[in-house]
């Protein structure tokens, strides 16, 4: 089974991650933290209204987390929130009730699906798509107020 969670594509995925690092300039950054086992991610969103236009993400993950954030990071520059809401709770579903992957931009998800078996993992393999959002939606609320927030030690 450990040989199913992690494959050769997985195991690339993980090794390459898209976007690494911290924007100069944010409209709004989020940190998420995997109590467990201390993974932790931290991201960056730049919007034009509620589409992404910039992110970038630092990422202290095992393998799963990381595969995950490398998934995001790849296919997150034009997503608009609602689209990242909806990847976001379609992963959750998978790995928590053995739903269906997420669809669109974020198929290739669908590799983390024996994760589903290991509760434990859960947390860490969600965190940057927890942070995005929570980042966007930050974004968002900043907007309506008039003025961003770039939140360097999120």
């Amino acid at each position: 089974m450990i040989d199913e969670l992690y494959s050769a594509k997985l195991l690339k995925l993980a090794a390459n991650l898209p976007r690494s690092g911290r924007l100069a300039a944010p409209d709004a950054s989020a940190e998420k933290v995997a109590k467990l086992c201390g993974s932790r991610v931290v991201v960056d969103v730049k919007l034009e209204g509620d589409r992404v236009v910039d992110f970038a993400q630092d990422v202290k993950a095992c393998a799963l987390g990381q595969a995950a954030a490398s998934v995001l990071g790849a296919n997150v520059v034009g997503a608009t929130a609602s689209e990242l809401d909806v990847a976001r709770e379609q992963f959750r579903a998978m790995l928590k009730e053995g739903g269906s992957p997420p669809d669109g931009r974020f198929s290739d998800l669908a590799m983390l699906a024996p994760v589903k078996d290991y509760p434990a993992r859960h947390a860490s393999t969600l965190l940057a798509f927890e942070a995005v959002t929570e980042a966007v939606r930050t974004a968002q609320e900043n907007q309506g107020r008039g003025r961003t927030t770039a939140a360097g030690a999120a």
